[in-house]
Formats: structure tokens, sequence, C-alpha cells
């Protein structure tokens, strides 16, 4: 009872401010704008940037990862309060997170045992499964599990958001004892199946493809699943696929397989949604991620001169970038500057949440992503890409002559290069940690033009030319 007390005031904290009105539903289904690929758009021409925070339980009540917390049953999370949270900092995006396990410990919490539920399969028995439940019936969905993840996909689209819908969870057969209450584990299921090809215990072969008997079985369950969610949520015009969460390196052929598998199964279907791929940890190489046939992807930091967390690549790949704050620090790095840095680099940004109250760290992040998403309906975003060498702080979005976004880490002057730029232009400040709009003196293109920041603290120039 004291963790669904402290969870709850947790909540009450997050969410007691007044939601903000409801945006439009959201609108779609994005692809892959032609031209400007860095972003998606929903089919009218305009550009749709994706920002916003994620939480491990937005599908599935779990126990509370990276804190002490656990208990069975897991305790209820608070979906329409996470939505007002998301709806209050105008984001518009988050992952919804599956675990495959019902039953697990890892190293952030020693010996606290979590639990989740519920789980694509009916618990039909006969017998006792490793967690002291009925065993799964991997032929039998469960009708209880996939109405929860329509509901929450649904109820996101009617208030705006866009939902990344992961379909598989790599990190946990990994780094936690999990496999042994997996539902592919052979004690767990009536139908004989086992993912474990090497019997050692951890089950990252289920992240693999196996061509053994065994292992084409446990591919075309596999398949069956993701039939079953594409049938759920196809409808749905706020839809992303995420294949799998921080699979193994080793897992690049099943994840290209299941991506091509999704696309394929779509194109039959009246929607076609983006499919992506996330980085693979420990020991992934972006790479792979350029090279796969994923829409979209999330890298890891890279390469010092590209690193993702400091100095965001704008030219790295030709897929929409989602630079998401979980595959650069885990939960404990990403703040405005890296908001801004990602968005003035053409990435689009998602944040991993503890939902901690305010004050803390994370709140400059949260109100950042809401600045960018503002910004970027306000800029014509389908005209512009990243432009460093206009700007002397290398962070520069550019529609050349018309329109210009530049983004200052601090207080200084600098300069933008308006050579190219015939006419007047009309000039505003954002102060980004106090989120307040100045106005500037209009100035005057066809040279380098100096700026210098009216204030303190990381500053955004936006530039427009006036008619």
């Amino acid at each position: 009872m004291r963790i669904r007390t402290i969870l709850a005031l947790t909540i009450l904290c997050l969410f007691a401010a007044e939601s903000a009105d409801q945006r439009k539903p959201a609108s779609g289904p994005l692809r892959v704008l032609e031209g400007n690929p860095r972003w998606f758009t929903d089919g009218t021409g305009r550009a749709v940037y994706l920002a916003g925070s994620h939480i491990w339980q937005s599908l599935q009540d779990s126990g509370l990862l990276m804190r002490e917390g656990g208990g069975n049953p897991p305790p209820v999370f608070d979906y329409t309060g996470y939505l007002d949270f998301l709806e209050r900092h105008n984001h518009n995006f988050f992952r919804l997170w599956r675990w495959e396990t019902t039953k697990w410990t890892d190293s952030y919490t020693g010996n606290v045992v979590k639990y989740c539920r519920p789980h694509p399969w009916q618990r039909t028995g006969p017998g006792q499964a490793a967690d002291g439940e009925p065993k799964f019936d991997l032929q039998r969905f469960d009708a209880g599990y996939f109405g929860r993840l329509r509901s929450r996909v649904d109820t996101a689209r009617l208030r705006g958001i866009y939902a990344a819908v992961m379909l598989f969870e790599g990190w946990e057969m990994q780094f936690t004892d999990g496999w042994q209450n997996h539902p592919f584990h052979a004690a767990n299921n009536v139908n004989g199946v086992e993912a474990d090809a090497n019997g050692d215990g951890k089950g990252v072969e289920y992240n693999t493809l196996q061509d053994t008997p065994m292992g084409r079985r446990v591919l075309e369950l596999q398949e069956a699943y993701v039939r079953k969610v594409v049938d759920t949520v196809n409808d749905l015009d706020n839809v992303l696929y995420e294949v799998c969460n921080e699979a193994l390196p080793e897992s690049t052929a099943w994840q290209y397989h299941l991506i091509r598998f999704v696309k394929e199964y779509e194109s039959k279907k009246p929607r076609q949604h983006p499919v992506g791929m996330t980085f693979q940890y420990r020991g992934g190489s972006n790479t792979t991620l350029y090279d796969s046939p994923a829409d979209w992807i999330s890298p890891n930091p890279g390469e010092p001169a590209h690193d993702y967390r400091v100095n965001p690549c704008s030219g790295c790949t030709t897929k929409v970038v989602v630079n998401d704050t979980d595959h650069l620090w885990g939960h404990t790095g990403g703040d405005n500057i890296w908001v801004w840095k990602s968005f003035t680099r053409g990435l689009n940004v998602l944040f991993m949440e503890e939902l901690l109250p305010s004050p803390t760290w994370q709140d400059s992040a949260r109100a950042a992503m809401g600045q960018v998403r503002r910004y970027a309906e306000k800029v014509d975003l389908a005209a512009m890409t990243p432009q460093e060498s206009l700007s002397a702080t290398r962070y520069c979005l550019a529609a050349r002559g018309r329109e210009y976004l530049v983004f200052q880490s601090d207080k200084g002057e600098f300069s933008v290069d308006l050579r190219d730029a015939k006419g007047a232009f009309a000039v505003e400040w954002l102060d980004v940690n106090a989120d307040r709009v100045i106005a500037g003196k209009p100035v005057q293109g066809e040279a380098h033009r100096t700026f210098t920041t009216p204030f303190p603290g990381p500053a955004v120039l936006h530039q427009k030319l006036m008619k």
C-alpha cells in the first residue's frame, strides 16, 4: 500500500495544474516528407514535428523501474494524468512501452521483484508458469491486452498525440532475470515453445532469426502477434511502430525482417504507418540503423565528431531521426540545450521520463520540447533544413532567403549570413530559460549580420522575410 500511496502522491503533484485546452485529433497517417525527408508529414504537405516524454508504464502496469517498488498486482498507472502532463507541456509524441516478461529483478533496485500485466496471450493453463499463475497459450490472444492497446492509442489520437507502438523489448532479456518468466520460455506456455536456443537461461535468441524448426515456429508466433497489433491499430492516424527496444546487435537480421514484414502486411491495409528501428544495446552501430529498411531511427551518441548528445549530426542519414535520451544517456541526461541543438540540426526529440515532481532537472527539457513544437508550427518547417554554415553558432534551420531559426547556447555575439537574402527581415528572440519572447529590430539582408543576445543564457533568433 505504501508504494501505491507514493505513486498516487507523485501523480497528483505532476498533474495538479489545469490541463490545457484539448488539441485537435492527430492527423495522418504520417509519412516521410518527400523532398525534405528529415521530417514527417500528415499528407497535407506541412511538416509534423515530433517531441515528447515517454515512461515505462504507458501501456502495461509494471513495477517502478529505476526505483524501488513492486508488488503483485503492480501499481495501476494514471494514463489520463500522463496525457494531461504531455498536453500541458505541448508534447505530441511518446513511445508506448511494452514489457514481455511477467516478473523480474534488475540491478537498479537489487532484489526487489517487479511484476507486469497484462500480456498479449491468454493464461489458460493447464499447469502453472514459473510466476505461479496459469501458463500462456501462445495461440490464443488476450482481448483485454489488445483492447487496452487500441484504447490508449486512440485516446492519445483524440488529444493530438502520436504514439510509437513498441512491438518487442530486448533490454530485459539481456540485463534482468526476466527470461525465467517470459511467455516464450517452455516452462511458461502450453505450446511446448522454447526460444532460448542455447539453453543459457537468457533467451536473447528470441530477438534473432534461428533457422531451426523451433526457431521458425517462434518467428511464426511473433509474426502472428505483429499481425494482431497491426489489425488492432491500423485505422488510427497517430500510429508509428518501433520493432524492438535495445535488442542485442545480433538482432539485425531479425529486425530488418520484421520491418519489412510490417510494411508488407500494412501494404494491403487501408493505412500505412512509419516503422522505426532504435539503437541495439549494448555494442550496436548507428550504421546498422542508417542502412536499415526503417522509416525512422533513434541512434546512440555515435562518434565524437557527431555526438548526438552534444553535437547532433544533421547529415549522417537521410532517414527521419528521433533523438531519444533513452539511447543517449538512459534516464540521466538531456536538457533544453540538447533539445534546441537537436531541433536546429533537423532531428525530432524524445525524453526518457521518470515523472518526478517539479522542480527537477528534467523541467528544462520538458519546457524546451514544448518550445520547439511551438516554433515548428510557427515556421515553414517543411521548407527548412539545417544550414550550419549560415551561422557562427552552427545551429541554424533555414529556408534560405525567406526564414531563419538560429540557436545560441549561451549569451554572446554571433553572425548570420544573409548575403543571398534580399529584403528586410522581422526579428524575434526567445529567451529559452524564461520562455519569453522579445521583439527585435528588423534587419536588412544581403550581408553578414551580427547579433547580440539581449539576455543571459540560451537564446533563439527567428528571422522572417517581411512582406
